[in-house]
């Protein structure tokens, strides 16, 4: 009785693992998806998507680890955070969910920011209204889809729809409630002054609970879809961000998080709430209990890279199915043959608006210097370095409010390459580590579920006993040069271009309005 199931419910797919007390992976289940963009930053997914991924995935990684179902203690379940699903009385969804990349809400933002105060807004949240977050969703549907708005009686994120359909039961954690924008973090509970100010009913959202303790069991219907046993604890789990960050052991002060997934994160373990005037940070609950952590997100890192390999190389793809390797290694390997800085030939990664340091929805992707000096080889380097240089703007954020940086666990699909962890080395100015799991948010979850069965007193005994430090790179002094003025470059240009990313969004609208039919 001593295995869990960790699940990740994400962006582009969900991960399912089954591990034993020590930690090791006995068996991995994987569902992939695609999202539905409807309009010009609008994104969308069916959390029926979810639900039926999710029992696939737990199915495989049961067959995998060739165990009984009765075998397992508790199930830990992480997912991408803020997306928004409306269900009406009968539990049935209202309409896609509304995920955390989609950008439609900035109007929703200054609504919010109006209503409750700046000042106050953040004083109780500990974050400003951007439009990722959960709330302005909700006033989004209330203004644009009314009759929509009128079913609503739960909102759920997409962990809890999936703990609701293997359960029948509504429940949520700190870590994800923070980023509702209707939470308060200080206190860690529900803030009733936000819920009640913008109009809405305290009644929708669930009971939240520290990430490891035990919120709900397998259902019948719940063990006959995913193969678990009926009863099951179903521990609280975690956004997808505060899991992995278990998953790496980043449970602790100077051991920070730096996730290249389809977003890129900088994570930092706080002992208590910090003030932050400007909030320029997420400032939320950590999955460790009576814990916190502040986090810069950059919304198109892993992501920029797939759009760069989805647009520009077909070439690529073809010579790496010829050779039978990964795409990525191919694109990685001619990035190394260009020089760091890729010859002045500077990327910015804002393909979906930004976040930190700029929540500007308005923000759009640029390559900036380009020449005839510059190859394919440059462009991929340039395209890693950006989101190296954005990554770093948030890591001189945290830096600023006194955390201690001793060392920088990576995570994510970027965590695989050698050469963009030796970037975040250098550009960072402190070594880069891996662990001995590359699982990420499933991996966390499943360690919460050990806790909440008992295995382990807590989360950082368990981090401590089960996370291993398997690589790491230190900084190599002699380019800090190259870096540091790459990096003054590339903070720049968002400063020259506001203005014009502004100018391009109201240039959209009015083609949109045009329907592309005009002269």
């Amino acid at each position: 009785m001593g295995h869990t199931v960790g699940v990740d419910v994400g962006t582009s797919g969900t991960r399912a693992l089954v591990i034993d007390e020590y930690g090791v992976i006995v068996g991995t289940g994987t569902a992939a998806y695609s999202s539905q963009i409807p309009k010009p930053n609008w994104v969308e997914q069916d959390p029926e998507v979810w639900w039926t991924s999710t029992c696939d995935a737990i199915r495989q990684a049961l067959l995998d680890a060739g165990i009984a179902a009765a075998d397992i203690a508790a199930v830990g379940i992480a997912g991408q955070m803020h997306s928004s699903v409306f269900l009406d009385a009968a539990g049935e969804v209202v309409r896609p969910a509304i995920l955390w990349c989609d950008q439609r809400t900035g109007r929703e933002c200054d609504e919010i920011t109006s209503v409750i105060g700046a000042a106050r807004l953040l004083d109780m949240t500990c974050n400003q209204a951007i439009t990722g977050f959960t709330a302005p969703k909700i006033l989004w549907l209330r203004k644009h889809e009314p009759e929509q708005f009128d079913r609503v009686r739960r909102v759920l994120l997409p962990k809890d729809y999936v703990r609701f359909r293997m359960s029948g039961e509504y429940a949520t954690d700190m870590s994800d409630a923070s980023g509702t924008l209707l939470f308060d973090v200080k206190y860690r509970r529900w803030a009733s002054e936000a819920i009640e100010g913008l109009g809405l009913d305290s009644d929708w959202f669930p009971a939240a609970y520290e990430s490891p303790e035990i919120a709900a069991r397998v259902s019948a219907v719940g063990a006959k879809a995913t193969g678990l046993a009926e009863g099951t604890p179903i521990v609280a789990g975690a956004g997808d961000q505060a899991a992995t960050a278990i998953g790496v052991g980043a449970v602790e002060p100077g051991i920070l998080l730096c996730t290249i997934g389809t977003s890129g994160v900088i994570f930092a373990h706080m002992g208590s709430p910090v003030s932050q005037p400007d909030g320029r940070l997420h400032m939320f609950c950590h999955g460790v209990p009576g814990k916190w952590h502040v986090m810069g997100v950059t919304l198109a890192a892993g992501g920029a890279f797939r759009w760069y390999r989805n647009t520009f190389c077909a070439e690529e793809e073809r010579q790496a199915r010829e050779m039978g390797i990964d795409i990525y290694d191919l694109i990685v390997e001619g990035a190394r043959s260009a020089p760091a800085g890729a010859e002045g030939l500077v990327f910015l990664p804002y393909l979906a608006g930004e976040r930190t340091p700029y929540p500007d929805p308005n923000a759009s992707g640029v390559f900036f210097g380009i020449s005839f000096r510059h190859s394919k080889e440059h462009f991929a380097r340039a395209v890693m370095e950006g989101v190296t240089m954005s990554l770093l703007d948030c890591l001189d954020i945290v830096r600023s409010l006194g955390v201690p940086v001793s060392q920088v666990r990576a995570s994510g699909g970027g965590a695989r390459s050698l050469l963009w962890r030796q970037m975040q080395s250098n550009a960072f100015g402190v070594p880069v580590s891996t662990v001995n799991s590359t699982d990420g948010a499933a991996f966390g979850a499943a360690i919460l579920a050990l806790v909440g069965a008992g295995v382990y007193d807590n989360v950082e005994s368990a981090c401590r006993e089960i996370i291993k430090v398997t690589e790491t790179v230190q900084p190599d002094t002699e380019s800090q040069g190259i870096w540091d003025g790459l990096h003054s470059l590339y903070s720049g240009l968002y400063v020259s271009l506001r203005d014009s990313f502004d100018r391009r969004t109201s240039l959209l609208k009015a083609c949109a309005h045009d329907g592309g039919g005009g002269n």
